[in-house]
C-alpha cells in the first residue's frame, strides 16, 4: 500500500497534535500480545489492529462455540468449532493489511510464558480466569512488561494498567489468587454482550495510549457498573 493509502488510512487519528506522524510511526512498530480471542479480546484486536498496531500476537487455544456469538464479534456461525486464534488472525488481517497478525493457537502456561510475553512491548490480558492472569502479572513483572488489565462479569467490568514506569501490579491489588469456587464468572453468571464491547474498547484505549506515549492509568482501578452507569476509580 502506497504512503498516500495509509496516509488516508490514518489521518483522522493523525491529525490530532498528541499523535501525529510520529505517534503513528510508534503504534506501526510496536508488537502488542493479547492474551485471550474473547469478549474482551475481539474488540481489543480490532481497534488496535485499525489504528495501525504494527505486530500483534493473538494468543488462544480455545475453539469457537456457538454461545459466544453474542460478543464475540468477530466470528460467524460457519466459523463454530474452529480456533479463535486462527480466526482472528484472518479477520484482523483483512481489516488492516498493514498490519502483520499471529496466531499462537495454545495456552500460556508456566512453561511456555516468559518465552512468549519477551517477545512483546505490551501485554493486553483479556483472559477469563485468574490462574493466567496471575501467570500474566507475574510474568510482566519479571520481564518490566507493561500489562494492559481488565475482566467483566454481568453488567460490570473492570481495568487497570500494571507494571508501567514503576507502578504497581495485581499482587499490590490482590496478593493472593483467589480460590475459583469463590469467584463468580460469565459461564455461571453471564454477561450482557455489550459490556466485553465497552471494556474491550477501553483495554484497546489504554494500549494505544500506552504505545503513544500519552497519559494512562496509574496505580488506579476502574470499576464501570454499566448498569446504572456508576464509574469509579479507585487508587491503590
Amino acid at each position: 500500500m502506497s504512503i498516500i493509502q495509509e496516509f488516508l488510512r490514518y489521518n483522522r487519528q493523525t491529525i490530532l497534535p498528541e499523535i501525529g506522524d510520529e505517534g503513528q510511526e510508534k503504534l506501526k512498530k510496536a508488537r502488542v500480545l493479547v492474551i485471550g480471542a474473547g469478549g474482551l479480546g475481539c474488540p481489543i484486536l480490532q481497534y488496535i489492529a485499525t489504528a495501525g498496531v504494527g505486530f500483534i500476537g493473538i494468543m488462544d487455544f480455545d475453539t469457537i462455540e456457538i454461545h459466544n456469538l453474542h460478543r464475540q464479534i468477530l466470528y460467524t456461525e460457519n466459523e463454530i468449532g474452529k480456533h479463535k486464534s486462527i480466526i482472528a488472525k484472518d479477520v484482523v488481517s483483512k481489516l488492516n493489511p498493514l498490519i502483520e497478525a499471529i496466531a499462537i493457537n495454545e495456552k500460556l502456561t508456566v512453561e511456555n510464558a516468559a518465552k512468549i510475553i519477551q517477545q512483546y512491548d505490551i501485554v493486553v490480558d483479556g483472559s477469563d480466569n485468574f490462574s493466567t492472569r496471575y501467570l500474566v502479572n507475574d510474568t510482566c513483572v519479571e520481564l518490566n512488561k507493561p500489562l494492559v488489565y481488565g475482566s467483566i462479569l454481568k453488567f460490570e467490568g473492570q481495568i487497570a494498567v500494571f507494571n508501567h514506569n514503576g507502578s504497581k501490579n495485581l499482587r499490590d491489588l490482590f496478593p493472593e489468587m483467589p480460590d475459583p469456587k469463590d469467584v463468580p464468572n460469565c459461564n455461571l453468571n453471564g454477561v450482557l454482550g455489550t459490556l466485553p464491547g465497552i471494556i474491550g474498547n477501553m483495554m484497546a484505549h489504554e494500549t494505544l495510549k500506552l504505545i503513544l506515549e500519552l497519559p494512562t492509568l496509574k496505580n488506579e482501578l476502574i470499576i464501570f457498573n454499566t448498569l446504572n452507569w456508576n464509574f469509579t476509580k479507585l487508587n491503590f
